[in-house]
C-alpha cells in the first residue's frame, strides 16, 4: 500500500467570512482534509489565538550617531486548543477522500475589538495543523472578527456634551478684537450612521471675516514602555459660512453624520481608539480657536422606547436653555374619531371597533379603544341661603328657647 500526500487542507467558520464575534459566544467550525491516498497522520490539533500589538520606531541623534529606539508592548486576550486528534504515539491511517473534523470553542466573556492602525493592532485568528510522520506540519489558517458591544443607552452616554472658548486676534503685536466661540451636542454616545446636530455660537469681535468648521477626530493612541504614540485622522467635517466682523452666527443643529467607522476602544492597556467632535474657528493672522466635545462611538443605537421619554425631556431643555426652539403652549388637539376609522370603514364596511379574540390568538392588526364620553354637570350658583335646608326636627335648638 503507497501512502499519498494531502489534496487539500483547509478551515471554515460556522458563521463564513463576515460574521463577527462577541465575548461569551461559542466559536464553531470545521478542519477539511481531502487526501489523495492512504494518509498516515500522527496528530491534528486545532489553536484559536488573540491580542493587541503595538510596535514602533524612534530616532535620536547621540553626538554624531543616530539611535533608534525600539517600543513595543502586547496583551493577549485568547487562546484556547483542541485536539481532534490526539497523539497516543502510534500514527493513524485515514483513507482516500474527503474528511471533516468539527470543532467548537468558548470564547472569554470579554474581548476587544479587531483593529487595524499604523502602529498597533488587535487581531484573532483560528489555526489548524496537521503532524504526521517525517513529513513538515501541514497548517491551515484563518482570521475572524470580534465586536465588543458599546451600549450608548447609558447615562454617562446620553448627558448634554458643551463648552465654550475665546480668543483675542492679534496681528503685529496689536489686539484686533475677541472672538469666542461656544458649542453643544445633545448626547455623548452616537452609532455609525447617526447624524449629530450640533448647536453652536461663533461672535467675532474682530476686524476681520473668520471661518467656522466642525469635523469628527479619530485619535488613535499607542502605548509600550511609559511611551506613547498617536495618530489623528478626520473621518467627516462641514464648513459654515464666514462670519463677518462685528457679526455673530448661529447653528440651529447643523447635520454632521458619521460615516461607518469602527467603535471606540477604551479597555485596551496597549492602545485606544477615541472619537471628538472638534469645532474650530480660523482667524486670519492668528491660530485657530479650538473646541473639543468628546464622543463614543458605539455599536448598540439608541433605543427607541427606553430612552425615548428621558432623551425628548432633556432635548426639550436643552433646546431652551439655548434658546433654540420653545415648547408650544397648548398641546396639538388629537385627530376626529372620524377621521381615524374613516378609511377602515370605507374600505370594510364594517364595525371599526375589533372583535374579542381568544387568549392563544395572536394580537395583529390596529386596535382602537372606545371610551364613552363623560361630563362633569356644572356647580351649582352662589347663594348666601343652604338651597338643600336639613330638617327641621334636626335642627340644633337654642338652649335659651
Amino acid at each position: 500500500m503507497r501512502l499519498g500526500g494531502v489534496r487539500s487542507f483547509a478551515l471554515e467558520l460556522a458563521r463564513g467570512p463576515g460574521g463577527a464575534y462577541r465575548g461569551g459566544e461559542r466559536l464553531s467550525g470545521r478542519v477539511l482534509l481531502e487526501a489523495a491516498a492512504p494518509l498516515r497522520v500522527r496528530a491534528l490539533e486545532v489553536a484559536a489565538r488573540g491580542g493587541a500589538a503595538t510596535h514602533w520606531l524612534e530616532g535620536r541623534s547621540v553626538g554624531v550617531n543616530a539611535v533608534s529606539c525600539d517600543f513595543a508592548a502586547a496583551e493577549t486576550y485568547l487562546r484556547r486548543r483542541q485536539l481532534l486528534l490526539r497523539d497516543t504515539g502510534e500514527t493513524t491511517t485515514l483513507p482516500p477522500g474527503r474528511h471533516e473534523f468539527p470543532f467548537s470553542f468558548q470564547l472569554p466573556p470579554t474581548l476587544v475589538t479587531s483593529f487595524e492602525g499604523k502602529h498597533g493592532s488587535v487581531r484573532y485568528c483560528i489555526k489548524a495543523t496537521l503532524h504526521r510522520p517525517w513529513v513538515p506540519a501541514r497548517r491551515a489558517r484563518k482570521v475572524f472578527t470580534v465586536i465588543e458591544p458599546v451600549d450608548i443607552n447609558t447615562p454617562a452616554l446620553l448627558a448634554p456634551q458643551a463648552g465654550a472658548r475665546e480668543k483675542v486676534a492679534r496681528s503685529w503685536y496689536s489686539n484686533r478684537g475677541l472672538v469666542s466661540l461656544s458649542a453643544k451636542i445633545d448626547r455623548k454616545g452616537y452609532t455609525p450612521g447617526e447624524v449629530i446636530p450640533v448647536f453652536a455660537e461663533i461672535d467675532n469681535g474682530s476686524t476681520r471675516a473668520v471661518l467656522p468648521r466642525a469635523a469628527v477626530v479619530q485619535t488613535q493612541t499607542f502605548m509600550a514602555r511609559g511611551a506613547r504614540k498617536q495618530k489623528r485622522a478626520v473621518v467627516a467635517s462641514f464648513s459654515g459660512e464666514p462670519v463677518g466682523p462685528g457679526r455673530r452666527a448661529l447653528w440651529q443643529g447643523r447635520a454632521l453624520r458619521i460615516p461607518p467607522v469602527g467603535p471606540s476602544i477604551l479597555h485596551c492597556r496597549v492602545l485606544h481608539v477615541d472619537y471628538s467632535l472638534k469645532v474650530c474657528v480660523d482667524i486670519p493672522g492668528t491660530s485657530k480657536l479650538l473646541l473639543e466635545l468628546p464622543l463614543v462611538i458605539g455599536t448598540i443605537p439608541l433605543h427607541p422606547f427606553g430612552s425615548r421619554s428621558s432623551s425628548v425631556g432633556s432635548h426639550a431643555s436643552f433646546l431652551l436653555d439655548w434658546g433654540l426652539g420653545a415648547l408650544p403652549e397648548q398641546p396639538e388637539a388629537p385627530p376626529e374619531y372620524s377621521e381615524v376609522v374613516a378609511d377602515e370603514v370605507a374600505a370594510g364596511g364594517r364595525s371599526p371597533l375589533p372583535l374579542p379574540q381568544a387568549p392563544d390568538v395572536s394580537l395583529e392588526g390596529p386596535f382602537l379603544a372606545y371610551v364613552r364620553e363623560f361630563r362633569y354637570r356644572p356647580p351649582p350658583l352662589y347663594s348666601e341661603e343652604d338651597p338643600n335646608p336639613p330638617p327641621r326636627a334636626t335642627r340644633p335648638r337654642c338652649m335659651t328657647c
